[in-house]
């Protein structure tokens, strides 16, 4: 996944620096650099995925222009790019995506950012104007933070944990945005719809295929292995589907359960079986649970209860993965329901609250569940690629008419469901089937035994004075306490960096809840079954 990191100022605590860049070396283990410059240092963690010779290895450095810069990305179609920018002089060293970010730049300035199809997290010194530009993309699927030194510097990185040492309060780098001289600019704002997509159902759910298709198809594109994680649910079986049809060998696909009643493993096994793929299961234990609880949050850097249930079962896929393949990118269907909606999404009262819901869902998602597959994925050294955060896929989406996302089928997530009716890419009933939430089908045991596992950390009395100690966010629970009270061993006075507890939306009626999950819903239905 790589990781990087940036001190905009000068500084002779060179120790500090290194230090700070090493908290991630899981990112990026396969080589590691900081380089002092003009007006500061930058610094890179490499993952190698794409052009795995050593002339990939970052920062770029365009010496004879003053330009240097560490990028964690993906650029979608740089192919085109480069072969455009040689035919205008530009030379490259490396097979690297990100290698063409230099000269981009110097073609195109700051307007480069609204022309990247990419997930990308970086930052570019320009010695010209002495300026130092970070930028992060629309989606925030690629991790970025920063701070202010304490020598009033701004510092930059991909995880919270590389600048807990250098600055008082950090904070998530907006996604869409750049920096540039102190201030934060929009440049694209995925949330944000013009004018709304309506037409007849089949135009729309054409729209739908033909874009995701399109989406899996780019992420495809690696020089290393590339694996899947297959839940046996409606988006990853997807995801799963597609590229089964576009690549010419099996899959290799993973899922997880708990050992006493897993409800994804199952499903994900007819799936695997139906698009032949080479499928992996890895079956886990009420210790493994508990075990893994306290470095998932520290890799995580959240306290978020649905945040850190979903993410048990996946930083455990995630570990197996790496341990036992050689597979370094995995695909993953995440964003999904953002966009075409979640169980508590059927109680929206109308359309225009449902398109309002999922504009804020949008806007947050790099605090939850896209900081969960980032996190998870990369802690075991993998990349994270996400098909449904394509941003054509999400424009599109996010534009089609909200009276005609909203459950008025009797099946959520219908019109998703439907663009794919006639390709006979994954069974029927999987097609179909109802969602039930990540942390939920691994197994029910495993939310029940995280909540008694919290239940017995603390007594009535520690609970009640445990949650006054904090005024942001405050926990309503002991499984939340929990979380907090470890969080703030990694991470004090940092709870800030996640907005609050992800919930459904309690002015809805039937969605005045006290915990996440979809289980205590009157719609969750079949969802567990």
């Amino acid at each position: 996944m790589c990781s990087i990191f940036a001190y905009c100022g000068k500084t002779e605590d060179l120790h500090s620096l290194e230090k700070a860049l090493a908290m991630t070396a899981s990112r990026g283990p396969d080589d590691s650099r900081l380089i002092k410059g003009e007006m500061g240092y930058l610094g890179f963690n490499r993952l190698s995925i794409m052009g795995l010779t050593d002339e990939g290895m970052q920062p770029f450095l365009m010496e004879e222009k003053g330009l240097s810069l560490v990028c964690n990305g993906e650029i979608y179609g740089f192919r085109q790019l480069k072969k455009a920018l040689m035919e205008k002089g530009y030379e490259f060293k490396s097979g690297s995506d990100c290698e063409i970010l230099l000269p981009l730049y110097l073609e195109h300035g700051l307007d480069m950012f609204r022309m990247l199809d990419a997930e990308f997290a970086l930052v570019l010194f320009d010695e010209g104007s002495h300026s130092y530009i970070a930028a992060r993309d629309p989606i925030g699927i690629r991790p970025l933070y920063y701070g202010i030194a304490k020598d009033g510097s701004y510092v930059f990185a991909s995880e919270p944990k590389n600048l807990t040492a250098l600055t008082d309060r950090i904070f998530p780098f907006p996604p869409g945005h750049y920096f540039k001289d102190r201030d934060f600019v929009c440049y694209r704002d995925m949330a944000s719809v013009k004018s709304f997509i309506s037409g007849d159902i089949d135009m729309i759910c054409a729209g739908i295929r033909k874009r995701l298709i399109s989406a899996v198809e780019k992420r495809l594109d690696s020089d290393m292995p590339v694996g899947f994680l297959l839940s046996g649910g409606l988006d990853s079986s997807l995801v799963c589907g597609i590229a089964a049809k576009v690549l010419p060998k099996p899959l290799q696909t993973w899922s997880i359960g708990m050992d006493r009643d897993a409800i994804d493993l199952k499903y994900a096994r007819e799936v695997a079986d139906y698009i032949h793929s080479d499928h992996h299961e890895v079956i886990i234990t009420k210790e493994d649970v508990i075990k893994a609880l306290e470095p998932v949050i520290f890799s995580l850097g959240s306290f978020d209860i649905t945040t850190v249930r979903a993410s048990i079962g996946m930083y455990l896929v995630c570990r197996a993965i790496h341990e036992s393949s050689d597979v370094r990118v995995i695909l993953t269907g995440e964003i999904s329901d953002e966009l075409f909606g979640y169980k508590y999404t059927d109680f929206a009262p109308n359309a225009e609250e449902f398109q309002r819901e999922a504009e804020k869902r949008i806007r947050e998602i790099h605090i939850y569940d896209v900081l969960r597959a980032d996190r998870c994925i990369s802690v075991n050294s993998l990349e994270a690629r996400v098909p449904f955060g394509d941003l054509d896929f999400v424009e599109y989406c996010m534009a089609i008419d909200p009276e005609m996302k909203m459950n008025k089928y009797g099946k959520g997530k219908y019109l998703l469901r439907k663009a794919f009716e006639g390709d006979a890419l994954i069974p029927y009933s999987i097609l179909m089937r109802e969602k039930a939430a990540f942390s939920d089908a691994v197994g029910h045991s495993l939310k029940d035994d995280l909540t008694e596992y919290a239940e017995n950390a603390y007594t009535e009395q520690e609970f009640e004075e445990g949650i006054q100690t904090y005024a942001h966010a405050r926990p309503f629970t002991k499984e939340s306490l929990l979380y907090r009270d470890i969080f703030e061993k990694y991470y004090p006075g940092q709870s800030e960096m996640i907005k609050d507890f992800w919930m459904p939306n309690k002015s809805w009626e039937g969605c005045d809840v006290s915990d996440p999950s979809a289980r205590v819903l009157s719609n969750y239905g079949d969802s567990g079954k």
